[in-house]
This record gives structure tokens, sequence and C-alpha cells, in this order.
């Protein structure tokens, strides 16, 4: 018998897709209007790659602005490739797309939230099992300004 739909997995490969179809357009076009994105990622995922003095200063995650300076905006199925300044200093960085933690766009209010279970000990039981959850966010007080319709996915899970 099969096990169900994994509309929770679903979900999240659809919203990074999303995410990887809204940077490659400002990777081709450039960020129209007034639109900037905070983005927060999981340092601690192996296929991060930065600079080893960002990685000590943020050891677990990082949210980074893609706003008036960046260059080399590169996007891939699994990721993305851009250049920041930070203080003064070009760095590159790769963000896998699983790493992703946050992905909020103020100037329109939207904003995806990635949450990320500690299943990792379980992981061998079942390789198919996703990891992490969506959730839209627009609690007040919570992430950036801004934001938008809370939908959490755990209320349908068994």
């Amino acid at each position: 018998m099969a096990r169900g739909i994994d509309y929770g997995g679903m979900m999240h490969r659809a919203m990074q897709r999303l995410i990887a179809e809204v940077l490659q357009a400002v990777a081709t076009e450039g960020l129209p209007g007034d639109h900037h994105f905070f983005i927060t990622f999981d340092t601690r995922d192996s296929d991060v790659e930065m600079a080893d003095w960002l990685r000590e200063r943020y050891p677990e995650e990082m949210t980074i602005v893609i706003q008036h300076w960046f260059e080399n905006l590169e996007v891939t199925p699994e990721g993305f490739r851009i250049t920041l300044n930070f203080g003064n200093s070009p760095e590159p960085l790769y963000v896998p797309f699983d790493a992703l933690r946050t992905f909020v766009d103020p100037s329109v209010e939207f904003g995806l939230r990635f949450e990320n279970h500690d299943d990792d000990d379980d992981s061998d039981e079942d390789e198919d099992e996703d990891d992490g959850d969506l959730e839209l966010d627009d609690e007040p007080g919570e992430g950036p300004k801004g934001g938008a319709e809370v939908v959490s996915l755990d209320k349908w899970r068994k």
C-alpha cells in the first residue's frame, strides 16, 4: 500500500522552485522597483560555501540582504551563488535551497519560512521523508518587517 501523498514535501520543493524562479529573474533583469530580499540560511549545511571568517561570525545561521549591491548572481536548480559586500569586502557565497530558513520581500509583504526539524538521527529510517515544513509568516514581531499569510503544514501531518 502506498504511504500517501507527501503534500509537505511537495510544497517545500515548490516553494524552493518559486525562490529559484524569482532569483533567476533578478539575475537576468535586476531588482524591479522597491523589491529586495532578506534570505536566512543555515550556515551549518555542508553544501554552503562561504568565507571562513563569515562562518566563524555566523556559526548557525545568517541573513543576507539582496538590495543595493550584489554581483554574479547565478541560480541553479539546487541553489544560488552571489557576491555580496561585507564591510567593503566582496565575498562570494553559495547557498543551496535546502539550507534556506526564510525568504522575505518586505516591499510586497511576502515571506516564506522553512521549518527544519532536527531529525538527522532518524534519516536512516526513511530517506524519502522530507525534513522541513513550510510556513508563510506574518506573525507580528517575528522576522523582518512585513510578512504574509500564515500557513502551517504541521496541522495536516499525522
